[in-house]
């Protein structure tokens, strides 16, 4: 029988996460039973099984037909294959639509969706929601004691394609909810300023979601609706969970997250990680020329985080290319590996993948698979195998932890707050700051926990805030007595600007960041397109290199912090750009402008020595060398992306698990490769 209360690991599973999303409904019956061999040959554990299959199970409402569902989880059973389930509720039927047309989510625009793709929900839509919990109560009462099931899979990607909806059920709904966060009416107009351009409402009843206005909206409104489609999509996956807690008690529930900034934006995964038992993500290369294993290792520390450092899981990932972007080039051979393994050294407990099977049809058909077109004779299913017999290798990795160097701070709901309309530059992207931020602290081979304003962050003894535009007072608090304790904090512009409803702290910039930053901003000096400014170490100081910023400048007042960088010239020519606050035991820095490259290297690594961080020279460039500790013993990932072989030196002796070669002194990881040690002792 299941465990009364749900565990954070699939059931049953006792290896690393290897497999796919299984999707055999597209395929004739035969097909399964070679599916399933294949599987075994390729070392696969788990796959993620019905997750488009409403259409399907329920052909017509109130009608069911679970018989393939039957043969299929019983034949993954017999075969060793665990099954994470999914309630198919990201695709409502076509009988249902035809029913309901209303629940077909409207665009700001007053443009209702059609069917024919997946996601079209409005999440306001009761019809979708009693129809959603029925279909769950469904499989949860068949499959609950099913001796393949390992974990239940809510929905899929929630926010992508479709997060927010605009019809006259989410504007009830909408004002239901300013109910509950605001009180009243008279609130509401205090939260959102109406008394500009003359906004001000007599009744919750006047309000509804901000839809295309004649120019800007307000800001505040926009910012709550975007907190409140989030919200509301939250409560469907609740109610979802919540079905299957109480009748499939002891088997974890999740649902798929996209915490990379580059792939999903209107979901705030602070919230949404207390809510699943597990957490699990998805992630794709993005190939727009952006470090494309940069982005992956800044995605699984910011899921890591999500999960507050313990286990987690990734969902899906590809093989090879995908079909979805302008060019999507082949992985390169060995790349699939590294890119399983990188999640793997940052917390992940397995590498699973979309999908199992290359479809011949749909939107997806491109799309690569653990079993591609091109069948088993291919480099893609040798490398499928190879990495399969891998991750068998590494059992004892699991419920270990990733150790963490440095946190990052960040914040959903202050990026959605900076992105909307008429701030100070266009060319000032916080996801832009935080990719970049981040990749100077993989340069440095800091490995990097993300961390929400308001956490305690006692634990790390460097914290740097790449774009914090919303900050509470209470954030302000947090960092002064983190800085005061002895931390060592950096700051980038435009940070601490506004509270929580987008309204300007009251007194100078950066608002909630004055006090421990020991500075006020007089005025935002925003650069005009291509603009650049020199920073030079002021008269009198040690010398410095001379560094140079672009976008931004502050005018900048010290109240008790010193010079580091002055501008060279600009409007704030003469005046402060990187500031250093002593402050209690520790010290805060200011950065006014935007650096990159070097620039902000230089920056950060005279803040990593304010922390006590030492410098890790002889390490190569793109070579990742992350641990993870825990029971079993401690684990030495070092992923070589560079086309030269590198050397990295070892503290400690160990084994080389995926060689079963001793390491000792120096571990040589060949152009490509990855090497994973159990250190002695």
């Amino acid at each position: 029988m299941p465990h009364s209360e749900p565990t954070p690991y699939p059931v049953g599973l006792h290896k690393l996460a290897f497999g796919g999303d299984y999707n055999p409904e597209q395929w004739p019956e035969e097909v399964w039973h070679e599916d399933v061999r294949l599987m075994r040959e390729a070392g696969v554990t788990m796959v993620s099984v019905g997750i488009f299959s409403w259409a399907l199970l329920e052909p017509e409402q109130g009608t069911y037909d679970f018989g393939w569902l039957d043969r299929l989880l019983d034949l993954l059973h017999v075969n060793g294959v665990r099954a994470d389930l999914g309630t198919p509720t990201v695709v409502p039927p076509a009988w249902f639509y035809r029913a309901h047309p209303e629940a077909l989510p409207l665009s700001r625009d007053g443009v209702r969706l059609a069917f024919g793709s997946r996601g079209a929900i409005c999440h306001s839509s009761a019809p979708y929601r009693v129809a959603a919990a029925n279909i769950t109560e469904q499989l949860a009462r068949r499959y609950a004691n099913h001796p393949a099931l390992a974990m239940w899979h809510v929905h899929n990607e929630y926010g992508v394609p479709v997060s927010a909806c605009y019809c006259d059920n989410c504007a009830a709904h909408f004002r239901r909810w300013l109910t509950a966060r605001h009180g009243s009416v008279e609130a509401v107009n205090e939260a959102w300023g109406t008394a500009f351009w003359g906004q001000r409402y007599r009744s919750l009843d006047d309000i509804d979601p901000p839809r295309t206005t004649p120019t800007v909206g307000n800001p505040a409104q926009q910012l709550d609706y975007a907190r409140f489609a989030d919200a509301t999509m939250r409560e469907n996956f609740t109610a979802e969970r919540d079905i299957l807690h109480r009748l499939a008690p002891g088997i974890p529930v999740t649902t798929n997250f996209m915490t990379a900034l580059s792939q999903c934006d209107s979901v705030d995964y602070w919230a949404w990680g207390r809510e699943v038992d597990l957490v699990t993500n998805d992630h794709y290369l993005i190939t727009d020329g952006r470090r494309t294993h940069v982005n992956l290792a800044m995605a699984a520390d910011l899921t890591r985080s999500v999960a507050g450092g313990g286990p987690w899981l990734l969902l899906e990932h590809s093989t090879s290319g995908v079909n979805w972007q302008p060019r999507n080039p082949a992985k390169r051979p060995g790349e699939m590996a590294r890119n399983s393994l990188a999640h793997v050294a940052r917390g992940s407990e397995g590498a699973m993948f979309f999908q199992w099977r290359q479809s011949r049809r749909g939107a997806e058909k491109f799309h690569s698979a653990m079993v591609p077109h091109a069948g088993t004779d291919s480099r893609i299913w040798r490398e499928v195998s190879a990495l399969g017999a891998g991750l068998g290798l590494l059992e004892d990795v699991r419920s270990t932890r990733t150790v963490a160097d440095v946190a990052m701070l960040w914040d959903w709901q202050s990026w959605w707050a900076q992105r909307l309309e008429w701030r100070p530059s266009e060319e000032h992207d916080a996801r832009e700051r935080a990719d970049t931020f981040y990749a100077s602290l993989y340069d440095q081979h800091l490995t990097v926990d993300f961390a929400h304003p308001d956490a305690d962050l006692s634990g790390y003894p460097l914290v740097v805030v790449p774009a914090l535009y919303l900050a509470t007072e209470e954030s302000g608090r947090n960092l002064r007595r983190y800085v005061e304790n002895g931390g060592t904090l950096v700051v980038s512009y435009f940070s601490g600007i506004v509270d929580t409803d987008d309204a300007v702290h009251p007194g100078p910039y950066p608002g909630a960041f004055r006090d421990v930053l020991g500075l006020t901003v007089e005025e935002f000096s925003p650069l005009g397109e291509g603009g650049t400014v020199r920073l030079i170490t002021p008269e009198g100081a040690p010398e410095g290199p001379e560094l140079t910023g672009d976008v931004w400048s502050d005018v900048v007042i010290p109240r008790g912090a010193e010079t580091v960088w002055a501008y060279a010239d600009g409007i704030p020519a003469g005046r402060p750009a990187v500031t250093r606050n002593r402050l209690g035991e520790g010290t805060a820095w200011y950065i006014s402008t935007r650096l990159s490259g070097p620039g902000l290297d230089t920056v950060l690594a005279r803040a990593a020595a304010d922390a006590g961080i030492e410098p890790r020279t002889g390490l190569p460039y793109d070579v990742e060398v992350v641990r993870r500790t825990g029971d079993t013993g401690s684990y030495l990932f070092v992923i070589n992306h560079s086309d030269a072989e590198a050397d990295v030196a070892l503290d400690a002796p160990g084994t080389e698990l995926l060689t079963g070669e001793p390491a000792v002194d120096k571990l040589a990881v060949p152009a490509g490769a990855v090497r994973v040690v159990r250190l002695d002792g």
